[in-house]
């Protein structure tokens, strides 16, 4: 595996975690499986160590990760605002998982910037503001995840890892790789998932409850989004699928149920990008995905001043759903310079 971290900055966090005692992480609102997963590896990790560790996470983390060692013992901000808050004030030190901006927290961010602690980053986000101590960022690499063992193997701390904390890590990697078929270009990933297995993951499982199985509701809501509600464009090779809180309702949505859903229209032949425009109580949850490097970061930055990757991104929208979607049409044809060299024939037919 390439030696691709500074040493400095790994010294200078070895020196920190041996003089603090109590130490919070935490991740971004509404979080996936690359956040959880690297919060709750790292708990693991540093409790072997003999730390007072605790996962604070501004809301309720998806059911579908709910097999994951320790993931009832996160604090959930939404639920427990003053607890949550009196962990951060009595922090040693925070390590931030999977962010790149405080705003990220939502309204849990004040608890951060209040923090008088030292603050640790670990992110695989473009752009990430200077907000910590010690800021680990490479938005090359596949996960948070794949960061997390990266850091955590440089500190020596490669036999300090249980089961339980590989199990962590390893699902982040899989959930933000989809099962290592995105964001794999370096050949070390296979490498660390060797060194992964070798501490007792169970793949095969970590699969099927984190990507694959669903509730009976989140199957039939993914059925009816695909056949009733997915919007082809067949002269800019994407599609939008838009989902109001009613139509959710009606299948009786719960968080997270439709995790990768936005993933779905990109298995058309052809198809290089796809929005997915959900209702949430207070906005516009904005979800991209494309292949072949088409930016929808930069659809999500210029349009509704989100941001992420190359080709998963994100953001909010505050207005109707309607608003959000003719906002949206209306941008696409100012981006179809970047579909030169990156489409294939469309399998689609108007029906």
């Amino acid at each position: 595996m390439d030696k691709i971290l500074d040493t400095r900055k790994i010294d200078k966090l070895e020196k920190l975690l041996d003089e603090v005692s109590s130490i919070v992480l935490t991740c971004h609102v509404r979080p996936d499986g690359d956040a959880i997963g690297s919060t709750l590896g790292w708990m693991h990790v540093l409790e072997s160590l003999g730390k007072s560790v605790a996962v604070v996470i501004p809301d309720n983390a998806p059911r579908s990760l709910s097999f994951l060692p320790g993931f009832d013992r996160m604090a959930v901000f939404t639920r427990h605002e003053e607890y949550c808050e009196m962990l951060f004030r009595n922090a040693d030190l925070v390590i931030c998982c999977d962010f790149n901006q405080p705003s990220r927290l939502d309204r849990m961010q004040s608890l951060l910037d209040l923090a008088e602690c030292p603050k640790v980053l670990v992110d695989h986000h473009v752009d990430p503001a200077p907000f910590a101590d010690i800021i680990f960022s490479f938005p090359d690499m596949s996960s948070t995840c794949e960061l997390s063992f990266r850091i955590l193997a440089d500190l020596g701390l490669y036999t300090e890892m249980t089961t339980e904390a590989a199990t962590c890590i390893l699902t982040g990697m899989i959930t933000d790789t989809k099962n290592f078929t995105v964001n794999c270009k370096s050949p070390d990933i296979y490498e660390i998932l060797q060194r992964l297995l070798e501490k007792g993951c169970d793949k095969n499982r970590i699969v099927r409850l984190s990507l694959l199985e669903k509730s009976y509701g989140a199957l039939m809501l993914e059925a009816y989004a695909i056949s009733n509600k997915m919007e082809v464009l067949p002269e800019y090779h994407g599609s939008i699928i838009c989902l109001n809180k009613e139509e959710c309702e009606r299948f009786h949505y719960e968080k997270g149920d439709t995790e990768g859903l936005v993933n779905r229209p990109t298995e058309i032949r052809g198809i290089t990008f796809s929005f997915f425009l959900r209702e949430d109580s207070d906005c516009i949850k904005v979800s991209a995905r494309s292949v072949m490097d088409f930016p929808v970061n930069l659809i999500c930055k210029e349009i509704f001043g989100g941001g992420g990757h190359v080709m998963a991104a994100g953001a909010e929208f505050h207005g109707s759903l309607e608003e959000c979607r003719k906002l949206l049409l209306d941008a696409i044809p100012k981006y179809s310079q970047y579909l030169k060299g990156r489409t294939e024939k469309l399998d689609y037919f108007n029906t």
